[in-house]
């Protein structure tokens, strides 16, 4: 992968250190001592963080330890650190295969902010993309019915548009799109309102609730979501989880040949979902969709900016399945996403 830019800048420095840490799983409570610490010092005049590292007061401020000071000071001294250069080299190569599609892809279908359950800010996930090497990112922060996870009101979700247009403006031309992630509802119904959609730039549907219904239950309430005229994309389509500190979950049973129908029927794409604890769907299923005439998107369900990159997890799969590049989504610019989304 290319290596994250800091310049000699030592904020940035610190959020490099976060989002490797993330990329490789870290304990939550060590990513968040750099991020916390980045944030602390961003609000303070660069010469007044040179003048405390000279110093040796940064530990001082609440918010900076000795490790993320001495990220600091030494980058201010040599433009680098000994922590930053070891996480670097370790990061070198791709998480897993699927270069060939990585290279490909020019855009993440599927992300959250610290507006839902996300971790980092909307800012920060979109210049971690833009920094990946992604030409626009669309922001999926989660809908109303998922109140586990912050779910935004429309009302919520209309003053989060100032707030990428604002991304927009600093960022251009990177592109931060405007999303949701929808609730298939229990009747296959969407929890948000059409006018709201209709706004969107992206819609993916999921299904989080009652995920051991019986197979007819399930299948009826999925073909009902993905034929909802709004949506673009089926996300996480069984809801397994195969890893990870949420424990171990099966995969939804559905009738898949009826699913992925619904899907090439409607033009919605079926996501590959990179997540190391979801990598849904299964092979086998992914194969089917492939068989079905299905198009995809490799996303990365991201709530976090260290996640952004485990895109290679879900390109190794599809590139395993042979799945035509041509058929993902988001190998495609932002204004033929928009295109596409525009198909019927």
């Amino acid at each position: 992968m290319t290596a994250l830019p800091v310049d000699g800048d030592p904020i940035a420095a610190l959020r490099a250190v976060a989002f490797y840490l993330e990329r490789e799983r870290a304990e939550t409570y060590r990513v968040k001592a750099y991020r916390s610490a980045a944030e602390r010092l961003a609000e303070l005049d660069p010469e007044d963080v040179a003048a405390r590292a000279r110093a040796g007061t940064l530990t001082d401020l609440k918010g900076v330890g000795k490790k993320t000071a001495a990220v600091v000071t030494e980058v201010l001294d040599g433009g680098t650190s000994t922590t930053l250069s070891d996480l670097e080299s370790r990061h070198a190569a791709p998480v897993a295969g699927g270069t060939g599609i990585r290279a490909a892809l020019r855009g993440d279908c599927h992300t959250h902010s610290t507006w839902s359950d996300g971790g980092s800010d909307i800012l920060e996930m979109a210049r971690t993309a833009r920094d990946l090497g992604h030409e626009w990112m669309v922001l999926t922060d989660h809908s109303e019915n998922l109140t586990v996870a912050n779910g935004l009101t429309p009302e919520r979700r209309r003053r989060q548009f100032d707030v990428i247009a604002q991304v927009n403006e600093e960022l251009a031309p990177f592109r931060l799109l405007r999303g949701i992630e929808v609730d298939i509802l229990e009747d296959g119904d969407i929890d948000a309102p059409d006018d709201l959609l209709s706004e969107l730039d992206l819609v993916v549907a999921s299904v989080h609730s009652k995920l051991r219904a019986p197979s007819d239950v399930m299948t009826a309430r999925m073909v009902a979501g993905v034929s909802h005229p709004l949506v673009d994309v089926l996300g996480h389509c069984t809801g397994r989880l195969v890893t990870g500190g949420r424990g171990t979950r099966p995969p939804s049973t559905f009738d898949a040949e009826a699913v992925f129908d619904a899907c090439v029927e409607n033009g919605v794409a079926v996501e590959i979902n990179s997540r190391p604890e979801r990598l849904d769907p299964p092979r086998p299923l992914l194969r089917q969709a492939l068989a079905a005439g299905c198009e995809f998107v490799v996303d990365t369900d991201a709530h976090a900016p260290g996640q952004l990159d485990w895109q290679p997890f879900g390109c190794e799969r599809a590139e395993e399945c042979e799945v035509p590049v041509e058929r993902i989504v988001n190998t495609r610019s932002a204004d033929d996403l928009a295109a596409w989304r525009s198909r019927g």
